[in-house]
């Protein structure tokens, strides 16, 4: 399995495999063509109380991992999907963030690479 984020303003690539985007809210100015995504997983996004929270500050990047893997942990049907769809292929986690470092598609691509 490889596994690359990517956010999905840049464009689509062969290279990227299955298109996943692991965001809850569709990202603002992005149509559905354009996006190019194979599966929206909703589901496995951080919850809106934890995104709402993390608000994407920096100073808040520990605890929202830490907080986020708990939520993972605890979505087990989530993970399994994003799994399965993954396979043993290429697959590209998307996400909208600005913060290429401080995202959730960064803490679910260690989540799922490290299991």
């Amino acid at each position: 399995m490889t596994l690359q984020i990517k956010r999905i303003y840049e464009p689509a690539a062969e290279e990227d495999g299955t298109r996943i985007l692991v965001d809850r809210l569709w990202p603002r100015g992005v149509s559905k063509e354009e996006a190019h995504i194979d599966l929206w997983l909703k589901d496995i996004a951080p919850s809106a109380e934890l995104r709402r929270w993390f608000g994407h500050d920096p100073d808040r990047w520990d605890a929202f991992r830490q907080r986020y893997l708990a939520e993972l942990q605890s979505n087990p049907v989530a993970v399994d999907e994003l799994r399965r769809k993954i396979g043993g292929s290429t697959a590209t986690l998307l996400y909208g963030a600005k913060d290429t470092e401080h995202n959730n598609a960064v803490v679910l691509s260690d989540f799922i690479g490290s299991r």
